[in-house]
């Protein structure tokens, strides 16, 4: 039996706040992808509402520019989306944003899934299974095993050596915390001005091993403009459950 089966049954369902960083630039894709149509409706919306549709998320935190503050509110009051509670600023760096989110968290939240607003195509059985991991060892993210070979380069681009790529996982979002913790690791690496790519990092300068769930292969982050092919062509097979929705 699936021990998160037992952990469902024998545990209180977990309180969830989840954050949808939403800051970047979009330099890579040329335009704001974030507003892009994906399918029926834009990315940011097709990633708020795989986290609505989620029973254990209780709130929705969106952290974006100064500029677009405005648009996305207004993007999630038109189109229903009742779980967003908060859309606040971002700071310069992917941490300082998070931290935003993080803290603008309500009060009584027990964990807190951190997620990109890029990854649109996550689905509500990765976000569960992730939250449910935190509740059982404190830090969860999802993670996919590489199917390339990976090389290693020195300085002047040559191959230094070849990386075992049986201990070696692609992460992904959302990463799910206890709320406390990742608000302290958060703080604790803004401090200290760390330059970390993903939020578990911090965990891990903090000491706290953080599990590995098995993640999606469709659960792709949307970058440059041959991702939005792939993503458009994972919905077409899925089916878009959403076509009908009239997106304003």
């Amino acid at each position: 039996m699936n021990p998160l089966s037992l952990l469902k049954k024998k545990e209180k369902p977990p309180v969830c706040s989840a954050v949808i960083v939403a800051a970047g630039s979009s330099q890579r894709m040329g335009s704001d992808k974030l507003m892009m149509k994906l399918g029926a409706m834009p990315v940011l919306a097709r990633t708020i509402l795989a986290f609505e549709n989620c029973p254990l998320v209780d709130e929705i935190i969106i952290v974006t520019r100064t500029d677009r503050l405005e648009e996305i509110a207004d993007l999630c009051y038109k189109n229903g989306l009742h779980k967003v509670r908060q859309v606040v600023s971002g700071g310069a760096t992917r941490m300082e944003s998070a931290l935003a989110g993080v803290s603008a968290a309500r009060h009584g939240a027990e964990y807190i899934a951190i997620h990109d607003g890029a990854r649109p195509l996550v689905s509500g059985e990765l976000i569960e299974r992730t939250i449910y991991a935190a509740q059982k060892y404190r830090s969860a993210v999802p993670a996919i095993a590489s199917t390339d070979t990976l090389k290693a380069v020195d300085e002047k681009g040559f191959v230094a050596a070849t990386v075992d790529r049986e201990s070696i996982r692609r992460v992904q979002t959302p990463q799910v915390f206890e709320a406390d913790l990742i608000k302290g690791a958060l703080t604790k690496a803004v401090t200290k001005g760390l330059t970390l790519t993903d939020d578990c990092s911090a965990m891990d300068m903090m000491g706290i091993k953080t599990y590995l769930v098995e993640g999606e292969a469709s659960n792709i982050k949307i970058t440059t403009p041959d991702d939005l092919v792939t993503a458009e062509a994972i919905v077409n097979a899925r089916g878009d459950y959403n076509a009908n929705r009239l997106w304003v």
